[in-house]
């Protein structure tokens, strides 16, 4: 079991940034790839980025290059998301997730989620 916590979401103006956190504990961290995922309301939860269990690869939707940042530090079994340049479309849930198979642009490649956290951008 790996049990992930998501922090660092709030209201933000648009133009600003954000980095969201996760924490895991439970099993080693460092075993599991790791993605983000976001859900905005009343549409699908969507593929944002994600991470080798190394760190050393990263992979980002087409649409979230370059404002997005995903990074781990295995020392502290946690997984990060920077956003920047906040557009009001960004207002979402924002999930983490620890994947256990490939491909990690899809929902059923991860085993264990995080219970998320809200970001809205305000305009």
């Amino acid at each position: 079991q790996v049990q992930l916590v998501e922090s660092g979401g709030g209201l933000v103006q648009a133009g600003g940034s954000l980095r969201l956190s996760c924490a895991a504990s439970g099993r080693a961290f460092e075993n599991y790839a790791m993605g983000w995922f976001r859900q905005a309301p009343g549409k699908e939860r969507k593929f944002v980025a994600a991470i080798s269990s190394s760190g050393g690869n990263t992979y980002y939707a087409d649409s979230m290059k370059g404002r997005f940042t995903i990074s781990r530090d295995n020392a502290k079994n946690t997984a990060y998301l920077q956003i920047d340049s906040l557009d009001p479309e960004d207002t979402a849930i924002y999930y983490c997730a620890a994947a256990g198979v490939y491909p990690l642009t899809i929902k059923d490649a991860y085993g264990y989620w995080g219970q998320g956290t809200q970001v809205t951008v305000s305009s």
